[in-house]
């Protein structure tokens, strides 16, 4: 075998160096996991005083911070390890997807009784999840029904209530990370939580790849159903218009995750290109709650996007895994 074959195969095979490693953890650590979970913190606090501020469903203050609140959890969202899964803060902020219909069943509940829970930030930290977080709050605000329950003072203090415990749990998850989490995760030693760069670098890599699945299996799998039973009304925060939003910022946060863990080479640059073909086809489907997978052309398209982050997903197990040293490990939304 030619001298510059053999350096290419050895280039595509060795893992990533230790010292490597935690030159990468250190990027991860401090240029993906905290601005992000910092801005997450800022804009719930921002949902927090619109509420406060005007309650009411149709404020355009109070919609325009919960996008820009929801938006920055999502940039955080495959993160489900940590700080986040302390107190089931993740699940608190975001309990979804709802086959039952859990949450409209508990936030009709809480407004049937009037429960004076949502006096409480301390009260309402132990109402049931499925009435905490941004999907009831998304109920509350773009919903029909939930606009229109009587009475409106109870209907405005509970959307108050949640927006307080949003704002609560974003800004204990960042309080968790500033406090020792983000040095822990960049100080793993043999009596430490993570014990070794290995052990870190295998929790963003499984971070990565359930980030992809959720995308696949829940945002994209769940509307299009069957093609003889399309699922729309399944979509992902449809009532408020978010359903491809979610995958495009689920994509770009998933794709600068990716860009930071993989080596300079073919592994990085073939998922670039698979990453940029996902986002174009997402940028181009113009269905922004997959309305379209009711006919064969829409669920094609939809499919289309589906099969493209199938493949990043396909790329991150067979490619990136090898150069990293790691393997497809616990996936946090297992069981959900």
């Amino acid at each position: 075998m030619r001298p510059a074959l053999v350096a290419l195969c050895v280039t595509l095979s060795t893992p990533v160096l230790a010292q490597d490693q935690a030159e990468v953890i250190t990027d991860v650590v401090q240029n993906h996991v905290m601005p992000r979970y910092a801005a997450l913190d800022e804009a719930a606090a921002k949902l927090d005083a619109a509420a406060q501020s005007d309650c009411h469903p149709e404020s355009d203050d109070l919609r325009a911070a919960f996008n820009e609140a929801f938006d920055t959890w999502i940039g955080v969202s495959h993160l489900r390890f940590g700080p986040s899964e302390t107190d089931d803060r993740a699940y608190a902020l975001a309990f979804w997807p709802d086959p039952r219909g859990d949450t409209p069943s508990a936030l009709r509940s809480l407004i049937a009784a009037e429960d004076p829970v949502v006096v409480s930030q301390k009260g309402y930290a132990e109402v049931s999840i499925a009435a905490r977080g941004f999907y009831p709050l998304e109920f509350l605000l773009y919903d029909e029904e939930f606009a229109t329950l009587a009475p409106e003072s109870y209907r405005c203090a509970l959307v108050q209530a949640i927006a307080r415990d949003i704002a609560a749990n974003a800004a204990a998850i960042y309080a968790d990370w500033t406090g020792d989490y983000a040095t822990l995760l960049q100080s793993p030693g043999e009596n430490a939580a993570y014990r070794s760069a290995a052990d870190v670098i295998q929790e963003f890599y499984d971070a990565l790849g359930a980030g992809l699945e959720f995308t696949s299996d829940s945002r994209l799998a769940r509307p299009m159903g069957s093609f003889d039973d399309p699922k729309p009304a399944r979509a992902e925060a449809r009532r408020s218009g978010r359903s491809l939003r979610h995958v495009q910022l689920s994509l770009a946060a998933l794709s600068d995750l990716s860009a930071r863990l993989a080596p300079s080479g073919s592994v990085a640059q073939d998922l670039e290109a698979a990453f940029e073909q996902a986002e174009r086809l997402a940028a181009g489907l113009g269905d922004p709650i997959f309305a379209g997978v009711a006919t064969p052309e829409g669920r094609f398209r939809v499919e289309a996007l589906k099969t493209s982050v199938d493949r990043i997903s396909a790329l991150v197990n067979e490619e990136l895994g090898p150069a990293l040293g790691v393997a497809a490990g616990f996936n946090a939304a297992d069981g959900d």
